[in-house]
């Protein structure tokens, strides 16, 4: 089964109707849900998306925009086809690609967990700073979600 390493902008287009790659972000949770795909999402990643999603709700006016986001997050880390990972490895790893990239430490927790998972790191779009580490990023096995709109 293929298998990707979630960052939070790609749950984020999933629940943002209005998103600009919300269609491809809903094509992966499909894919999850119907168990062709395979999520490890880094500890970092779910803290990060609960901030987001609270955001994101209250911009859209929803009502009880943190327990919303406290829902998401919880129905995130139970599906079946999601693992969430943490641990020393994962920190380290992820550690060594903040050396090596600069990235914003969560990015380098979803680098981290596609490479230990063997998988890919999935983002929604190439970040200034990613189109900056170049190269260096090559090491990674990365997919946008814009390559696919």
């Amino acid at each position: 089964m293929a298998r990707v390493a979630l960052d939070t902008s790609v749950v984020v287009e999933f629940i943002d109707l209005k998103g600009r790659f919300h269609k491809q972000a809903e094509a992966i949770f499909a894919s999850l849900l119907a168990g062709r795909l395979e999520a490890v999402v880094p500890h970092p990643v779910l803290a990060e998306t609960y901030y987001v999603a609270v955001r994101v709700y209250s911009t859209r006016g929803l009502l009880d925009a943190e327990k919303r986001a406290e829902e998401l997050v919880k129905w995130l880390a139970a599906l079946p086809t999601v693992v969430v990972v943490e641990g020393a490895e994962l920190a380290v790893e992820a550690g060594l690609a903040k050396l090596k990239l600069g990235l914003a430490l969560t990015d380098c927790y979803v680098l981290a967990a596609a490479k230990l998972a063997r998988g890919k790191a999935l983002f929604r779009s190439r970040e200034a700073e990613m189109v900056k580490a170049g190269e260096r990023l090559k090491e990674y096995n990365v997919v946008f979600l814009e390559d696919y709109a």
